[in-house]
C-alpha cells in the first residue's frame, strides 16, 4: 500500500481515538446512563471486593448495592474495569472509556483489511473505516461502559478471521493455515456471545453464510466446521442455559417473548427504520444494502449473512429496536463494510478522470469525514454532567445510613445508589412500556406491599409523580423528613 494511504490509515485511527477521548472524565450520563451506571455499580462492587485494605462497612455497602442490578450477562467488562481500578489506585470513568476505544480501534483495523480484501481497493477500505470511526452515534456508543462495544469488536474481529478462513480454503492453503483461522474466528465468536448472547444471531448467520459459500454441501464432512460450531456455542451455552444464569431467563421472557406481538404491527417496521435513520443515516443504510448486492461473491455471501443475522436479532427484541440506540451498535461495522463495494466503484471510476476532479473528490470525502467528526465532537461536548455526582451525594446524605428506602427516581435508582451510596428499592414508573405490556398500577395495593417495612419514600422525578396522582395523594399524608433542590424524602415510619 502506498505511503500516503498508510499515513491516511494512521490519521483516521488517530482521529477515531481522539474523538473518543474527548470529555474523558465526564460522568457516564451522556449515553444511556441507566446501562452505564449499572456497569459502574457492579464494577465498584468487584473493586471493593478485591481491594485488600478496603473499609469493611464500605465494602459491605458496595457489595450490597452491586447485588441490586439484574445480571443479564457475565460481568466481563466490569471485572476488567475493576482490576484496572486496582492498578490505577481507584475508580475512574476514564478506564472503561479507554478500553472501549481500544476495542473499537482494533475492530477498525480488521474492518479496513477485510474491506480491502473484499474490494481489492485500499481507498474504498479507508472510506469504509472512516464511516466506522467518525459516525457520531458510534463515537458515543463505542466508548460507553457496557458490554456492547467489547461484544461488537470481538464479533467483528471474528468475522475478519472467518473471511480469512474462507480465503484459505479457496486458495488451497495448507490445513494448518485454515485451522488457525477457524479456531481464532470461533474463539472470538464464542467470547462475543459469552459477553452478550444477542450477538449470536449475527455471528451465527455470518458463519453459516460463509461456510455454505465456501464448502457448499460438503460442510457436514468438515471437522473444522464442527470444531468452530462447538467453540462458538459452548461458552454462551454454559453461562446462559446451565448453572447460575443470573437474570438471563427473566430477560428473555420479559423483553423477547412478551414483546413478540410488536412484530405483527406495521408501524413497528417504520419506527425501526426511522430510528436507524437517526443513528446511521437512512441514505447510508440503503447504500450499504446496495453495496451488499454489488459485492464480489464471497463478500456478498458474508454481507447477506450479516444483514440476515441483524434482521433476526431485531425481530427477537422488537421493543428495543426503536427505543434503545445501543442495541444497534453491532450494525455499525455491517453498514461500514457494505459501503465498501460502492466506494470501490466510485474510486475506480475516478481513476479515469483528470487530476483536478480526483482532487475535488478527495476534498469532498475529507469534508464529509471532517463534518461528521465535528458533529461527533459537538455531541460529546454539548452537555457537562460534572455537577451530578455532588447533587446525588447530597441526596444520599439526606437519607439515614441504615434506612430502608423506596424511591420514585431516575435510572432505576442507580444515580442515588452509585453517587449517593444509598441502596433503594424502586417504585414503578408510568411509561409506554407498561402500556405495551398491559400493566396497570393499583396504587393503593402496590403501596401497601412495597412500602411495608420501609422507613422513607424518596422522590426525585416529579414529572413521574404528577403522572401518578393517586400516589401523590398518599404521600401527601406523610410528613417530610428532608427536602432539597429536586428531591423530597417522605417519612413512612409510624
Amino acid at each position: 500500500m502506498p505511503r500516503f494511504l498508510r499515513l491516511t490509515l494512521l490519521a483516521l485511527l488517530a482521529l477515531g481515538g481522539l474523538l473518543r477521548l474527548l470529555d474523558l472524565t465526564d460522568p457516564p450520563l451522556d449515553f444511556h446512563p441507566t446501562r452505564q451506571l449499572r456497569n459502574s455499580i457492579i464494577a465498584r462492587g468487584i473493586y471493593y471486593d478485591l481491594l485488600p485494605n478496603a473499609d469493611a462497612s464500605t465494602r459491605a455497602l458496595a457489595e450490597s448495592i452491586a447485588r441490586v442490578p439484574a445480571r443479564y450477562e457475565p460481568p466481563v467488562t466490569e471485572t476488567l474495569a475493576a482490576v484496572t481500578y486496582l492498578a490505577a489506585g481507584g475508580e475512574s470513568v476514564a478506564i472503561p472509556r479507554l478500553y472501549g476505544t481500544i476495542f473499537w480501534l482494533l475492530a477498525g483495523l480488521c474492518l479496513f483489511d477485510l474491506a480491502r480484501r473484499l474490494t481489492d481497493s485500499p481507498v474504498a477500505a479507508l472510506l469504509s473505516l472512516a464511516y466506522f470511526l467518525v459516525l457520531p452515534f458510534a463515537v458515543q456508543a463505542s466508548r460507553s461502559f457496557q458490554p456492547d462495544p467489547l461484544m461488537t469488536a470481538s464479533a467483528f474481529i471474528g468475522v475478519y478471521f472467518l473471511y480469512r478462513w474462507s480465503e484459505s480454503i479457496a486458495d488451497s492453503q495448507p490445513p494448518r493455515v485454515s485451522w488457525k483461522f477457524a479456531v481464532i474466528a470461533a474463539l472470538l465468536f464464542g467470547f462475543a456471545a459469552f459477553v452478550k448472547i444477542f450477538i449470536g444471531y449475527i455471528a451465527g448467520a455470518a458463519a453459516v453464510a460463509l461456510v455454505l459459500f465456501t464448502l457448499k454441501g460438503k460442510f457436514w464432512r468438515s471437522p473444522q466446521v464442527w470444531t468452530m460450531a462447538l467453540i462458538m456455542v459452548l461458552p454462551a451455552f454454559l453461562f446462559y442455559f446451565t448453572g447460575d444464569r443470573g437474570n438471563s431467563t427473566e430477560y428473555i421472557t420479559n423483553w423477547s417473548l412478551d414483546m413478540l406481538k410488536l412484530i405483527t404491527r406495521g408501524d413497528f417496521y417504520t419506527k425501526w427504520l426511522a430510528f436507524l435513520g437517526s443513528l446511521f443515516g437512512q441514505t447510508f443504510i440503503f447504500l450499504s444494502l446496495a453495496g451488499t448486492l454489488l459485492a464480489a461473491p464471497r463478500g456478498r455471501a458474508l454481507l447477506i449473512g450479516l444483514w440476515a443475522g441483524y434482521l433476526l436479532y431485531g425481530l427477537s427484541v422488537p421493543f428495543q429496536m426503536y427505543t434503545h440506540s445501543y442495541y444497534h451498535i453491532q450494525l455499525t461495522p455491517i453498514v461500514a463494510l457494505g459501503l465498501s463495494p460502492l466506494a470501490e466503484a466510485v474510486t475506480r471510476r475516478a481513476v479515469g478522470e483528470k487530476r483536478i476532479w480526483q482532487a475535488a473528490l478527495t476534498v469532498l470525502a475529507a469534508a464529509v469525514i471532517g463534518f461528521q467528526a465535528y458533529v461527533a465532537r459537538s455531541v460529546l461536548l454539548a452537555e457537562d454532567f460534572r455537577h451530578e455526582p455532588a447533587y446525588w451525594q447530597k441526596v444520599g446524605e439526606a437519607i439515614p445510613a441504615e434506612a430502608k428506602v423506596i424511591a420514585l427516581t431516575q435510572d432505576y435508582g442507580y444515580r442515588v445508589m452509585y453517587y449517593g451510596w444509598r441502596r433503594v428499592d424502586l417504585w414503578p414508573q408510568s411509561s409506554g412500556l407498561m402500556e405495551i405490556r398491559g400493566n396497570v398500577i393499583n396504587v393503593e395495593k402496590t403501596f401497601a406491599e412495597r412500602a411495608l417495612g420501609k422507613d422513607y419514600f424518596l422522590v426525585t422525578t416529579f414529572s413521574q409523580l404528577d403522572k401518578q396522582p393517586d400516589l401523590k395523594k398518599i404521600l401527601d399524608g406523610y410528613p417530610i423528613a428532608a427536602q432539597g433542590d429536586g428531591f423530597v424524602l417522605y417519612d413512612l415510619r409510624p
